[in-house]
């Protein structure tokens, strides 16, 4: 069939992304100046141009508007940048709604790549390599910045839990593992797979959720094959799904489950000048029934996707498992130790890629692992190519002003229509953007629209941060969204179309439920 060739699903991203850039590019009416305190730009671009005092958002700067829409050429972004170039070279012209040349051919190779992630006709690792060469190609960014995020602290970080995961699997902590839960479950793949992922979904409220889906993947992987259970069948896809949704869903229960509710933290006490701060019991208290809730939901929603064949069984544990051995005790006791690094970040103010790669090393220096364990069994092309380019593509996302535009696009239509409108907007916005950029990034890019907003309209701009920390937790359309789904999709048990067509279920559901909890729990503790 032609639609499954290759080569036509190469040609079909070719032209969608040839579209893209043929279509006009919105140029907008507003422009931002900065550098011009003493509003020199306006005061020469004379009746085309009027002060705009609608986008009080906007801290540093002013805002210019067209003073009609005709194609004039001094009613152009070239125009002021002209004018304010011949004024002072440091004055600097920004799109506000409008689409910059660099943000529309993003746009472009946004689209390809996205359509090359979910149709797969190449491996996705090579897909996510070309995000590099696609970026320095169309002059979006250099070579150097276009590089540096495929070892960004985030992707080591990434590569430790990985080689964890691996060092628990040779010590045989996860055949422990495994024997306590099936012990508990039975024989029954359903009942094992709603223990393990509801068990580290939550659990990831307390460690990273990358981390807990690396151990649960590999407890987990044995006993399907021991129970002769193959790839891309509805009980693989089913197990090995929910526990990335699973455990993404549990790490928004605290500051320490994922980077994107410690970044969200971080920029509201920075940007509103220590006025508000959530500290880490408070994330706890207004996210963790949020937590404690979705994560078994998303278990449930993918067990009625993908309902498993009740005819495979799990392996029985007939002999006892034995005392733990001296190696699984000194795996336990590094990993754990290293798990406590984590914990107390901030007090001692080590990055977790340097706390972690601190673990691996104590892997090997005491016998646990040797290198050549490490080598064959990491997944280096999920590590370093799917979410290195997934962090590369969201910076070049924010830094063309194809972010800035969308959200100028989101934003207009929530503005003053109450807390529970622009809680919808940004949930739903910061969800659909984390897909293709870091979460973090997402949040320290949509916060300092919205916390203005947010103090202009009288909503206490602590709802927005927790909003955005806990939305995007729910990267669940493509594999690069989030370091769960890169790791669990290494392991080839489901397509990526498989994991977008449970994200397009998953994730609208998932968002109602954010904001039915908002608005009854966070009303009791009195936020809302």
């Amino acid at each position: 069939m032609l639609l499954k060739k290759k080569g036509f699903q190469l040609c079909m991203a070719f032209v969608l992304g040839l579209i893209v850039m043929l279509l006009p590019r919105p140029e907008g009416e507003r422009f931002k100046i900065t550098g011009d305190e003493d509003h020199a730009v306006l005061a020469a671009a004379g009746d085309n141009f009027t002060l705009d005092t609608t986008n009080k958002s906007l801290i540093k700067g002013y805002v210019l508007k067209k003073t009609d829409l005709e194609k004039s050429p001094k009613l152009s972004y070239r125009y002021l940048q002209e004018t304010a170039r011949g004024i002072d070279p440091t004055i600097e012209v920004h799109y506000v709604d409008g689409l910059p040349p660099k943000a529309h051919r993003f746009l472009a190779m946004l689209v390809t790549l996205v359509f090359l992630f979910v149709v797969e006709p190449i491996p996705l690792e090579i897909t996510a390599v070309l995000i590099g060469v696609l970026l320095v190609a169309l002059g979006i960014t250099d070579v150097k910045n276009a590089w540096a995020p495929y070892m960004n602290p985030v992707v080591v970080f990434i590569m430790c839990c990985l080689i964890f995961a691996v060092s628990l699997d040779k010590a045989g902590l996860t055949r422990r593992m495994g024997y306590y839960i099936v012990k508990k479950a039975g024989t029954s793949v359903t009942r094992f797979t709603f223990i393990i992922c509801i068990g580290l979904g939550i659990g990831s409220s307390f460690m990273h959720d990358a981390a807990a889906c690396s151990i649960g993947l590999i407890t987990m992987i044995p006993l399907m094959r021991a129970a002769g259970i193959d790839p891309h069948t509805n009980t693989a896809k089913f197990m090995m799904m929910s526990l990335p949704f699973a455990c993404s869903a549990g790490g928004m229960g605290s500051l320490i489950g994922g980077g994107r509710c410690m970044a969200s933290a971080a920029f509201l006490y920075e940007f509103t000048g220590g006025k508000f701060e959530i500290t880490f019991l408070d994330w706890i208290k207004y996210a963790m029934p949020a937590a404690v809730i979705t994560v078994p939901l998303v278990v449930v929603i993918l067990y009625f996707l993908y309902r498993p064949d009740p005819k495979y069984q799990l392996p029985r544990f007939d002999d006892e498992i034995g005392p733990w051995t001296a190696m699984e005790k000194r795996t336990l006791t590094i990993i754990g130790i290293m798990f406590l690094l984590w914990l107390t970040k901030g007090f001692h103010g080590l990055d977790y890629s340097i706390t972690g790669m601190v673990g691996v090393a104590a892997l090997v220096v005491f016998g646990i692992m040797k290198w050549e364990d490490i080598s064959e069994n990491l997944e280096w092309g999920t590590a370093l190519f799917i979410f290195g380019g997934g962090i590369s593509m969201g910076l070049a996302m924010d830094s063309s002003g194809a972010a800035q535009f969308f959200a100028n696009l989101v934003f207009p239509h929530i503005e003053g229509k109450g807390w529970i409108v622009l809680f919808v907007g940004m949930g739903v916005f910061g969800a659909l953007v984390t897909n293709v950029m870091a979460n973090v990034a997402a949040a320290a890019m949509i916060l300092p629209i919205a916390i203005p907003m947010a103090q202009l309209e009288g909503i206490n701009p602590i709802i927005l941060a927790l909003c955005l920390g806990m939305a995007t937790s729910f990267a669940y359309l493509l594999v690069i969204g989030c370091p769960p789904n890169a790791i669990a999709y290494s392991y080839r048990y489901f397509k990526s179309s498989d994991l977008t067509k449970a994200g397009l279920v998953v994730m609208p559901i998932l968002l109602l439920t954010l904001v039915l909890v908002a608005a009854s729990w966070w009303k009791i503790l009195g936020l809302v």
